[in-house]
């Protein structure tokens, strides 16, 4: 009987060693914080701080005031940018308009298809429309920005 039962607790102890071993291993989850911010001029910056990159687009009131944009002007990547350098351009069939950089650092990349389909502005400003996407030389400068809430307080006043 001694036999059977050393084999029993033999056989079971591994499992047990197993189970505990995988649940103190289990790999950490990780989060990712975008923050979005506003400027005056009606440009968003969408910042993502696992990346240290921020995707800027201009804002559902500005396309709004602009009506159907026809044409748009975008950085080259690889440009350096400094905190409200003019970064291009969007005309309308109402008026014409400069973008500015909401933030200092070098633009890592443009959105393609805005040249061949500037409507997507109009379509989805924040979104499918946005405009360039630039590493953050100083994330701090995002502080001197606008909130969601602030924003919307500049808009109606």
């Amino acid at each position: 009987m001694q036999a059977i039962f050393r084999t029993t607790v033999a056989r079971a102890r591994p499992a047990r060693t197993f189970a505990l071993r995988t649940a103190a291993f289990r790999p950490a989850q990780f989060r990712t914080v975008v923050t979005k911010r506003y400027t005056t001029d009606h440009e968003a910056i969408a910042f993502d701080d696992s990346t240290g990159i921020g995707t800027v687009s201009i804002t559902d009131y500005a396309q709004s005031s602009l009506g159907d944009v026809v044409f748009v002007e975008l950085p080259s990547e690889g440009t350096e940018v400094a905190q409200g350098d003019q970064i291009g351009a969007v005309e309308s069939v109402k008026a014409a308009s400069d973008i500015y950089a909401p933030v200092s650092g070098t633009v890592e990349a443009i959105n393609e298809a805005l040249s061949s389909e500037p409507s997507l502005l109009n379509k989805s400003p924040e979104d499918k429309g946005w405009l360039c996407k630039i590493k953050l030389s100083s994330p701090a400068e995002l502080e001197e920005l606008l909130t969601e809430e602030a924003y919307k307080a500049h808009c109606e006043s």
